[in-house]
């Protein structure tokens, strides 16, 4: 018996609440009594030195509560958002003095009130490598690729089974504190090189002068070499998505710093366009 099934099974002889385990949502939901907020058992012996702190956001009960006494009962720490701005408000204030703590994980479900997951997702990726578990119950292959490539870490959809998404939540914990990954300071593609933290451009080797909506779009651009960002995207991403202007705004931009980076703004070859969707990052075209 694993140390996990150890610990589910102990769980089971305090309270009856404990056969939510196996699967979580619809019939599981149902054998919960009470808020699992309200319980407080002990750290399973698996569980790392201090208490792994996850950040757990689920707009409905039935999903949340189940899900956070299980995780609580095998020793992890759990703190819940039942909407995407509240799941925003509580990540960027486990990162200043007297929040949270540091979240060590974050599960996030799609379908959320105020904001939904993609846009808790992207905005958490904005400033952290956190490892991010999507959970939905969309499970067409379309909308996993969509949850990975905003940059979810596993994408697990509904209904799903505890254990399972244990033993995935575990996986994900392990790889990300085999390689500590923070995000890099200084970016690179072809002649142009980039310090975020002295918030320096160099275009083969020269300082380059830049005003920082334009500083914003190059490292949004080279943060994602080779990906195509659409104009959308890359509008809520530097204007917000409350922005009510249109895309020429961006496509000036784009001009501009076409002239401040490329060889032959006419004829750009590092920042592209892609007809009907937007821009790409071709980092390999110059050398």
């Amino acid at each position: 018996m694993s140390p996990a099934e150890s610990s589910a099974s102990s769980a089971s002889s305090v309270s009856s609440t404990a056969s939510a385990a196996p699967a979580v949502g619809q019939a599981a939901a149902r054998t919960v009594a009470s808020p699992a907020s309200s319980m407080s058992p002990p750290a399973s012996p698996t569980s790392p030195v201090g208490p792994t702190r996850i950040l757990l956001v689920e707009d409905e009960e039935n999903f949340r509560d189940p899900l956070a006494f299980g995780l609580r009962r095998d020793g992890f720490e759990v703190v819940e958002a039942e909407d995407g701005q509240r799941a925003v408000e509580i990540f960027e204030s486990s990162r200043r003095p007297g929040g949270v703590g540091p979240i060590d994980l974050v599960l996030l479900d799609l379908m959320l009130p105020r904001l939904d997951g993609t846009e808790v997702c992207t905005r958490i990726r904005r400033s952290s490598s956190v490892p991010v578990i999507m959970l939905s119950a969309k499970d067409t292959e379309l909308d996993k690729i969509v949850g990975l490539e905003i940059g979810a870490d596993d994408y697990v959809t509904k209904p799903y089974s505890y254990r399972e998404l244990l033993a995935r939540l575990k996986a994900v914990l392990r790889r990300s504190r085999a390689v500590p990954v923070e995000p890099e300071q200084v970016l690179a593609a072809g002649r142009v090189r980039m310090d975020v933290e002295r918030h320096e451009v160099r275009v083969d080797g020269e300082p380059v002068a830049m005003p920082l909506r334009e500083f914003d779009l190059l490292e949004l651009f080279l943060r994602h070499p080779g990906r195509v960002l659409t104009r959308s995207q890359i509008i809520e991403r530097l204007w917000g998505p409350d922005y009510e202007g249109d895309t020429k705004t961006l496509d000036v931009h784009v001009k501009r710093l076409r002239g401040r980076i490329e060889a032959d703004a006419s004829k750009p070859v590092l920042i592209t366009t892609v007809r009907g969707l937007g821009y790409r990052l071709d980092s390999g075209s110059e050398r």
